[in-house]
């Protein structure tokens, strides 16, 4: 789990509804609700300044957060489930849901993958090949101790046309891929060929230089004077 800390203060709100909500945001406000762990849910209103900052790390994602609503005097543990953006300005935020947690209660997170290697993978420095995620996340089941920030993909030693799959990454302790558990067992990366290299072999296949070309120009040219002297023979 990542030492970093992030801090919510909330207020518990009265006030629903399309109009009340565009009120808040107007004000700074951002509204939300938090749920789980056997309570209520609590709808609340957050600073939507705090928030966006929370929002511009990585980690805030997959982390466990400390939730401070107003009128509680312990802290509540929680994780982000979702946010709500505008469907233009995707900067401006409309709504949070935050999940509590229980220390002894197992959750699912989806947590981001790092790549690590790329540039002294065979298939990069030696065969000239490009990378390719095909995963750049994954959902995991773990306690909320055992949750990571991330989870490391090591492809320094890939080759081109070899896979990564979820099976040969290094899972910590406590933690569980969902998907495989489930017996999907995902790529994750890969190196593929150029696609110019591709095209430069199939331009040299279509179009043969040297004697092979000098070749095939003279028996086609050979052709054309026999169908010539077939149609003078007709005529």
């Amino acid at each position: 789990m990542s030492e970093i800390d992030f801090n919510l203060s909330a207020e518990p709100r009265k006030e629903t509804g399309t109009s009340a909500m565009r009120r808040m945001r107007r004000a700074g406000q951002l509204p939300g609700v938090v749920y789980g762990a056997g309570g209520d849910a609590v709808p609340i209103t957050l600073s939507g300044l705090e928030v966006s900052r929370h929002l511009e790390h990585e980690a805030f994602y997959s982390h466990v957060l400390n939730l401070k609503l107003k009128g509680k005097r312990e802290k509540e543990q929680v994780i982000l489930r979702s946010v709500q953006r505008h469907p233009v300005r995707s900067d401006v935020l409309l709504h949070i849901d935050l999940q509590r947690i229980s220390k002894d209660a197992k959750i699912k997170m989806t947590i981001p993958l790092h790549f690590k290697g790329e540039d002294i993978a065979p298939g990069v420095k030696e065969q000239s090949g490009l990378i390719s995620h095909l995963m750049t996340e994954v959902e995991v089941s773990c306690l909320p101790s055992d949750l990571p920030e991330f989870i490391e993909v090591d492809i320094s030693e890939l080759h081109i046309g070899e896979l990564v799959h979820l099976s040969d990454l290094a899972i910590p302790e406590g933690l569980e891929l969902v998907e495989l558990s489930h017996g999907h067992d995902h790529p994750v990366a890969t190196i593929h060929v150029r696609r110019e290299e591709i095209e430069e072999e199939e331009v040299a296949v279509e179009e043969p230089e040297g004697e092979e070309g000098e070749e095939a120009e003279a028996q086609a040219a050979e052709a054309e004077e026999k169908d010539a002297d077939s149609a003078e023979e007709e005529s």
